[in-house]
C-alpha cells in the first residue's frame, strides 16, 4: 500500500512540475514576443498619417452594429458619440433588442426617426424585426435604428449584419466609450495586408471607472477609486498589451473582445454568423472563422491593434464581477467543446497545434489544475508528507514571477501609451501587482471553478445580471 501511494505521489509531483514549467515558459515566450512586436508596431505607426485614410477610396466601408437592451439612461449620448467618429464611409446601426424601457421612444424623439420600408434578407438567423427607423434630419443620414424581438446580444448582432449594407462591420457595446480614430486604426490592417486575407481585427480595451466623460469622449483619465476595477486595469493591461500582441504575431489569436471588433462580413455570413446558444459568442465566432478558412486552405490573419480604442465600465462589486467571470469561463468551455476537433489537429496549422491547445490546457483547465494542486498540498500537509522548504521555495518563485509579469505589463503601458499621467496612479498599479496574487487571483480561480460547476453540473446557460452604474460626467 505504501509503495502504491509513493508511486502515485511521484506521478502527481511529475505532472504538476511538467505543467508548471510548461506554463511558465509559455508566459516568458509571450512576454518576449510581445516586447518585440510592440516595439516594431510603434516604430511603424509613428509614420502613419491617418488623415489620408479619411479620403482614401480604398478604405473599407464599415457598418457599426451596436445591440442595445434597456439603455435608456445613456442611449442618446452613446449614439451621438458613434456618429461623431472620424471615418469617411460608415453607417451606425442601433439594434433595439426588445428593450422594456423607453430606449426606442428616446431615440425616435431625439433623432427625429420615422419608420421606413427597408428591404433586407434574413441571411443569418435572428428574431423577428418589428421595424426599421431612419431620421428625417439629413445630419443623421447614416443612422439606422432596428427594433426587434428580444433574442440576446448574438441574435441582435445577426440582425444588424442582415440589415447592414457595407462590406465590413464593427461589433460594439453601445454603452462603451470609443476613441474617435478607432475605425481608422481598426481598418488599417485591411489596407496593408497583401498576402493574407484579414478576416477580423480587434483593439485595446481600457477601464473607464472614475474617468471623466464629456460628449461621449474621455477627457480625463483617472485610475479607478475602487479596488476591484483597479485589479481589472492590471488584468486588461497584461492581456491586451502582452498576450494578444504575441498571439497576433503568431497568427494564433482566438479572441477579439466583444466590446469592439471589425469583421469581414462575407466570411462571417459564410460561417453562419454569431452563435446565439453560447455566452461566449465573441470567441466562438473567431475560432469558427479560423476553422472555416483553414478547412478551405485560404491564407488569412486575425489582427490586433494595441492602441486603447475603447473604454468600458468594469464591475466594482464581487457579485457582478463574479457573474462576469463565470460567464467568461462558460463561454470558453463552450468554444473549446464545440471546436474540439481542432485540438492538436495539423489540418488547422498553428491554431490547432499551438493556440487552441494553449487555451484548452491553460486558460480553461489552468484554474482547475491550480485548485487541484492546492487540494493536493493540503492533503500532504494533513498526512505529514509535505516538504515545507520546497513548498516555500516554489511559492516564492511563483509569487515573484507573478509580480514580474505584471510589472513588465505596467512598464509596457508606460513606455507606449502612457494613459495614466499622474505618478500616483502608476504607483497604485505597481502596488496592486504585489497584492493581486493574494486577493484577485484566488477570486478568479474560485469563479472559474464555479463556472465549470455551473456548466457541467447545473447546466447553466444564461448571461447573468450585469448592472452598470454609468460613467462620471462633466
Amino acid at each position: 500500500m505504501e509503495q502504491t501511494i509513493h508511486i502515485i505521489r511521484i506521478i502527481l509531483d511529475s505532472l504538476f512540475l511538467i505543467y508548471s514549467v510548461t506554463i511558465l515558459f509559455s508566459y516568458i515566450a509571450l512576454i518576449v514576443i510581445s516586447a518585440f512586436v510592440l516595439k516594431n508596431y510603434l516604430k511603424r505607426n509613428s509614420f502613419v498619417d491617418y488623415s489620408i485614410m479619411l479620403s482614401s477610396p480604398f478604405a473599407p466601408s464599415i457598418s457599426i452594429i451596436a445591440p442595445a437592451y434597456n439603455e435608456s439612461l445613456t442611449i442618446e449620448s452613446n449614439i451621438r458619440a458613434l456618429l461623431s467618429l472620424f471615418y469617411n464611409d460608415f453607417e451606425v446601426i442601433i439594434v433595439n433588442d426588445g428593450s422594456k424601457d423607453d430606449s426606442l421612444e428616446k431615440m425616435i424623439r431625439t433623432y427625429d426617426l420615422q419608420k421606413v420600408d427597408y428591404a433586407f434578407e434574413y441571411k443569418l438567423n435572428c428574431k423577428q424585426v418589428r421595424g426599421i427607423y431612419k431620421s428625417r434630419n439629413e445630419s443623421f443620414h447614416n443612422l439606422l435604428v432596428v427594433d426587434k424581438e428580444n433574442g440576446g446580444k448574438a441574435d441582435a448582432l445577426n440582425a444588424g449584419i442582415n440589415i447592414s449594407k457595407n462590406e465590413y462591420f464593427v461589433a460594439i457595446d453601445v454603452d462603451s466609450i470609443v476613441e474617435s480614430d478607432a475605425l481608422l486604426k481598426l481598418s488599417k490592417p485591411f489596407l496593408e495586408s497583401t498576402e493574407n486575407r484579414i478576416i477580423a481585427t480587434g483593439g485595446g480595451v481600457r477601464i473607464a471607472n472614475s474617468c471623466i466623460i464629456s460628449g461621449g469622449q474621455i477627457i480625463q483619465v483617472n485610475f479607478p477609486s475602487k479596488l476591484l476595477p483597479g485589479f481589472q486595469v492590471l488584468e486588461y493591461t497584461r492581456a491586451f498589451l502582452m498576450g494578444r500582441m504575441a498571439w497576433t504575431k503568431l497568427n494564433g489569436l482566438l479572441l477579439i473582445s466583444g466590446a469592439l471588433g471589425l469583421f469581414d462580413k462575407e466570411i462571417v455570413i459564410a460561417c453562419g454568423g454569431y452563435y446565439s446558444k453560447t455566452v461566449g459568442e465573441d470567441m466562438e465566432l473567431v475560432v469558427r472563422m479560423r476553422r472555416y478558412m483553414s478547412e478551405r486552405n485560404e491564407k488569412y490573419h486575425v489582427a490586433y491593434i494595441p492602441d486603447p480604442l475603447l473604454w468600458t465600465e468594469a464591475p466594482d462589486s464581487l457579485d457582478i464581477l463574479g457573474r462576469q467571470r463565470n460567464r467568461w469561463t462558460r463561454g470558453t468551455i463552450d468554444t473549446m467543446l464545440i471546436h474540439r476537433k481542432m485540438l492538436f489537429n495539423p489540418k488547422y496549422k498553428l491554431t490547432g497545434l499551438l493556440s487552441y491547445p494553449y487555451w484548452f490546457f491553460f486558460e480553461w483547465l489552468g484554474p482547475l489544475v491550480e485548485a487541484t494542486g492546492l487540494l493536493y498540498v493540503f492533503i500532504l500537509c494533513l498526512t505529514g508528507n509535505l516538504n515545507w522548504v520546497i513548498l516555500l521555495l516554489l511559492f516564492a518563485l511563483i509569487y515573484g514571477l507573478s509580480v514580474l509579469i505584471s510589472t513588465y505589463a505596467i512598464l509596457f503601458e508606460e513606455l507606449t501609451f502612457h494613459r495614466y499621467e499622474k505618478k500616483l496612479d502608476v504607483i497604485k498599479l505597481y502596488f496592486l501587482a504585489w497584492i493581486e496574487p493574494f486577493i484577485n487571483h484566488p477570486l478568479n480561480v474560485w469563479w472559474a471553478w464555479k463556472g465549470n460547476w455551473d456548466y457541467f453540473v447545473r447546466k447553466k446557460s444564461g448571461w447573468g445580471g450585469m448592472v452598470r452604474k454609468g460613467f462620471s460626467s462633466k
